[in-house]
């Protein structure tokens, strides 16, 4: 699933045809069988300058220590299913791991046997699996088989002007009710009381709509893989979402973009946007930072006046509410070389801190330490500097009350498919945006929440009966 923060909006841009050329001049490593070939490559997502540095300083020093030359390839994210499908189908040689890869994209990798569970396996039981969130693990496997090694996660949260709730003696917006009434209060001349994602083709409205249904447990699918849309509880979610999006958001399509600057700009009371708006918001980033009136003398008054909800409880949840986390994992390829897995441990404890380094804001630890220091990783997180242009500690910027729900999100995460079995479908659900389509519809009013729907529950359920 492609991330609508800035790891996907500002990300450097590689050319297709400069990662194709990539994959054709690989050296020969883990198609070639259990063999090393004494190189192992990396494909990463993670493509901005900066973190290519980073992640090139880790893979050298583990490197010199292994004997083992690495080679990093970075491959753009909404690129990288296409081009390991093409060296799989061309025999081509793939590469040994690719790492920050979504949950959808395991599903998807697995299924075409791309990847190596054993090899997953042995990494997660030589770091120790009580030394990750059990929410990490059971999203990134099969049943009791791991699929690929869980990294790290960001999540998706309501960001609201706590000045505001307070001024109007609101409560913080924290379940389907509180979040429509606050919507609806603090809609006035000249602000809305919340925005979000209407964008028909970014993949961002379909993450604000799956918010939203983790909250009221609105599935996608049952265990049988047959869409579940047309549910009592997903008739209610997206009745909020079309009441939210016509009556109490800005007028047009909203996305990535608009939504930030109407919040940065307080002309909106909250939105619902990821972790990777945190930084921005702290006035760390240059080309993002807030534009309120109050912002003009006080760049971090906006910060200071914001508070997160990563989990908004919906009327028939029965207490199990639950948050979109999106995690992300290290995939070890079928055929790597053997050390690989002694790669991806190391990048998973020596190197964890460093990893986490490259936006701290958006990669929120799922292993949260050692057997030994149980939180060792999560309060080396919490100290970590965020910011691109400016740089902070969480702790200087945001709160130990923010800090600490980031940090508990991925502990409280679901996601639609996955426990059912049927994460297969996210790839064509996330490519195709069926339900961003219908949920744009039902935003402008051209439909109304019974056609979105109808609209929704068929989609799913043809892309479902393809296989």
């Amino acid at each position: 699933m492609l991330r609508h923060n800035r790891a996907a909006t500002a990300r450097l841009t590689i050319a297709a045809s400069t990662a194709a050329a990539a994959v054709l001049t690989l050296t020969a490593c883990g198609s070639g069988g259990p063999e090393s070939d004494g190189t192992v490559t990396v494909w990463t997502v993670e493509t901005q300058p900066e973190r290519l540095a980073i992640q090139e300083a880790a893979m050298d020093a583990w490197a010199e220590d292994a004997g083992v030359e690495t080679d990093l390839v970075p491959v753009e994210e909404d690129q990288v299913s296409q081009l390991l499908s093409a060296a799989a189908l061309s025999g081509d040689e793939m590469p040994d791991v690719v790492n920050a890869i979504s949950p959808g994209l395991v599903r998807s990798f697995d299924r075409d046997g791309y990847l190596d569970r054993d090899a997953a396996a042995e990494v997660v039981e030589a770091l120790g699996a009580d030394t990750f969130t059990p929410e990490a693990l059971e999203l990134t496997s099969d049943g009791d088989e791991v699929l690929a090694v869980p990294s790290d996660a960001w999540p998706m949260m309501v960001y609201y002007r706590t000045d505001l709730f307070e001024e109007a003696g609101l409560e913080p917006p924290t379940t389907y009710a509180d979040l429509r009434a606050a919507a609806e209060e603090l809609t006035t001349r000249g602000r809305y009381g919340i925005t979000l994602s209407t964008d028909a083709a970014d993949p961002f409205t379909q993450q604000t709509l799956e918010f939203l249904a983790q909250g009221n447990g609105c599935e996608l699918v049952d265990d049988a893989g047959e869409a579940t849309l047309d549910s009592p509880e997903c008739t209610e979610t997206i009745e909020l979402y079309g009441d939210l999006a016509s009556e109490f958001s800005p007028e047009g399509s909203q996305g990535v973009e608009s939504t930030r600057s109407s919040y940065f700009a307080g002309q909106a009371a909250m939105t619902v946007w990821s972790s990777f708006l945190l930084d921005e918001m702290a006035g760390l980033r240059e080309e993002f930072t807030p534009s309120c009136d109050e912002c003009a003398d006080d760049p971090g008054w906006l910060a200071e006046n914001t508070g997160v909800v990563p989990v908004v409880e919906g009327p028939s949840s029965g207490g199990d509410a639950a948050g979109y986390v999106e995690f992300v994992s290290w995939g070890i390829t079928d055929g790597a070389d053997p050390e690989t897995t002694d790669f991806v441990q190391y990048m998973m404890s020596d190197a964890y801190e460093d990893w986490l380094s490259m936006a701290p804001e958006g990669k929120v630890p799922v292993r949260t330490g050692t057997a030994e220091s149980p939180t060792e990783y999560t309060d080396a997180w919490s100290e970590l500097e965020i910011g691109v242009d400016s740089k902070k500690t969480f702790s200087d910027v945001w709160p130990a009350e923010v800090t600490d729900t980031l940090a508990a999100a991925p502990e409280s995460a679901d996601r639609w498919a996955l426990p059912q079995g049927q994460g297969a479908i996210l790839g064509p659900i996330t490519s195709e945006l069926p339900l961003a389509k219908a949920a744009a519809d039902l935003g402008s009013g051209s439909i109304d929440a019974a056609q979105a729907q109808t609209t929704m529950q068929e989609a799913v359920s043809e892309i479902a009966a393809r296989d």
